[in-house]
């Protein structure tokens, strides 16, 4: 790995999602820390909630399409809301079981997304985002 990054958001309704991508994020030393939330909802909250002594500020967010309260599409209504200094120190890649290639065309299409993948998350695919990234 190149760049370790501070911050991972995984945003994600799927317990067993969340385990194996924050472990594999360890293990491949790519973050110092690892916030996991459970739909967009909470991500907001955890966004808005930069005041709090418990707040990182992500540098990289894995967002999840299909979750309840709010999925990933509806979430990144929201997020083009935010200010634009936070939205410019984010990078956000959705990672997803989709294989349909409406979503993955309508994800290149939205400018708030940097990269689309496919779960489960691996260490060459951390490797192959370092790369596009540096």
């Amino acid at each position: 790995m190149n760049r370790k990054f501070n911050c991972v958001l995984l945003i994600d309704d799927d317990e067993t999602s969340n385990y194996i991508n924050k472990y594999i994020i360890n293990e491949a030393g790519f973050a110092e820390n690892v916030k996991i939330v459970e739909n967009g909802q909470k991500a907001l909250d955890y966004l808005k909630s930069n005041n709090d002594s418990e707040y990182l500020r992500p540098n990289l967010i894995f967002l999840d399409m299909n979750m309840p309260v709010m999925n990933g599409w509806e979430f990144l209504e929201q997020y083009k809301k935010l200010e634009e200094e936070l939205q410019s120190e984010m990078v956000v890649v959705m990672l997803t079981t989709s294989l349909n290639p409406d979503d993955k065309a309508n994800a290149e299409r939205n400018e708030s997304i940097n990269h689309f993948m496919n779960k489960p998350l691996t260490p060459e695919m951390l490797q192959e985002l370092q790369n596009r990234l540096n």
